[in-house]
């Protein structure tokens, strides 16, 4: 399938039973795209490994949500609670071919909305593309009323791992977000 010319309506939609494989099979896509900043490499059966993912499944306070295109699976989000009470975007993917057509700044000014409060979200300092589309999203969302900082990475990560860069914002109290979108 490739992209329509004409505007297609972007949803986010609760990843349960049905729709896990899909979130697996994107979730192949986002490791290979994070491989670049991160060095992951494929196991030997040629698949990138996530052992968190399940958790994203079956611990309720986590949720995994599909990003739709239209009735094309498009990419994905997970959240997961922060000890501080923010939710924090433990992932968001869209694929290549929609990316620059809004389909992820939809989703993500979509996502903030859906949960108003404190959000925390990570990125990469050397990914410079989720830099510039998390600061848009930030400003889109709140204004300037969002702060960034350097964290260590989780003591999980291998040793040459950079610090992540965390976007902190609250939507509590911001104005008006994009169109609604569903």
């Amino acid at each position: 399938m490739t992209c329509a010319e004409e505007p297609v309506r972007t949803v986010l939609r609760p990843a349960d039973a049905e729709l896990r494989p899909v979130i697996e099979r994107l979730a192949q896509l986002y490791r290979h795209d994070m491989s670049e900043f991160l060095g992951h490499l494929p196991a030997a059966d040629g698949t990138f490994g996530f052992s968190r993912l399940p958790l994203f499944f079956d611990e309720p306070e986590r949720s995994a949500l599909l990003i739709q295109y239209g009735s094309v699976p498009a990419g994905f989000v997970l959240t997961r609670p922060m000890p501080e009470g923010a939710t924090s975007i433990s992932a968001f993917f869209v694929v290549r071919a929609l990316r620059g057509r809004g389909v992820g700044r939809a989703a993500a000014l979509e996502l903030l909305r859906s949960r108003p409060g404190p959000w925390a979200i990570a990125f990469q300092p050397v990914n410079a593309g989720a830099a510039r589309f998390w600061r848009g999203i930030a400003t889109a969302a709140v204004g300037s009323a969002w702060h960034e900082e350097s964290r260590p990475a989780p003591a999980s990560a291998p040793a040459d791992v950079p610090d992540d860069q965390w976007i902190l914002l609250n939507t509590e109290a911001a104005g008006p977000l994009a169109p609604r979108l569903f």
